[in-house]
């Protein structure tokens, strides 16, 4: 009894994650691309200085979500992971074509992973779309089984899969042409930091929004497959907030 009530003080003291888009584009795209883009010449902080600072940004604000509310995030440690190796080519000072590789290896590192994840039990389109905290999943496939359009549903969700990869695929194309045209700066220059300041900023209309839009048009296709195949409507089968 004592163990069930240390696991629930633990669980309530844990706090919940709460999106907060505003906060995330502030800290990991605004702050950073102006710190590289204004403070980058010797006169300021310096091309080494100012790549710290605006790396330590985005750093630190991922390794502050991950420690704080406990959770396992394989998007964000990609993320970290991103972080940590434009920082290493700009002060290890290595051949720029390097920062359009590690540009479009993330997101296609991804694409990839999903198409693989179809071919065992733990597909990631599971953990990033049709999960328990966004959809009621019990209730959906109590449905399709008590119809018998299981086979359909499964069908159909790996068409979403095939989607669902190519829109991290097309960010990953979409990475390596930004990082291609824009930065060709010798890195530890300053105009590297300005350009990969550049960079960061377009990164999010040229590629962020177009990949927001394709991920939630993938959400509305796999809500229409729910609604043929079950008959809810989105209220019924959405988890509520």
């Amino acid at each position: 009894m004592k163990m069930n009530n240390d696991t629930t003080t633990k669980e309530q003291s844990t706090p919940t994650h709460k999106p907060r888009p505003m906060i995330d584009l502030l800290v990991s795209i605004i702050i950073p691309s102006a710190i590289l883009m204004k403070l980058s010449g010797p006169e300021y902080l310096g091309p080494t200085n100012a790549l710290i600072s605006a790396l330590a940004f985005p750093l630190g604000w991922g390794a502050f979500e991950l420690l704080k509310y406990r959770k396992f995030n394989f998007i964000a440690l990609l993320g970290l992971i991103s972080v940590l190796l434009t920082g290493g080519i700009g002060l290890l000072q290595l051949d720029a074509q390097w920062l359009a590789v590690k540009e479009a290896a993330i997101p296609g590192i991804i694409g990839i992973a999903i198409l693989v994840s179809t071919y065992t039990p733990y597909p990631l389109i599971k953990t990033l779309l049709y999960n328990p905290k966004i959809i009621k999943i019990e209730k959906v496939e109590n449905k399709l089984q008590e119809l018998g359009n299981n086979q359909k549903f499964e069908s159909r969700l790996q068409n979403a899969t095939y989607f669902l990869s190519s829109t991290f695929l097309f960010s990953a194309v979409m990475n390596y042409i930004l990082a291609k045209w824009i930065v060709i700066s010798p890195s530890g220059s300053v105009a590297f930091n300005e350009e990969l300041g550049r960079m960061t900023l377009l990164s999010y209309p040229v590629i962020a929004i177009p990949s927001t839009l394709m991920m939630l048009a993938i959400f509305y296709y796999l809500w229409r497959t729910i609604r043929l195949l079950t008959g809810y409507t989105l209220e019924e089968i959405i988890n509520a907030p």
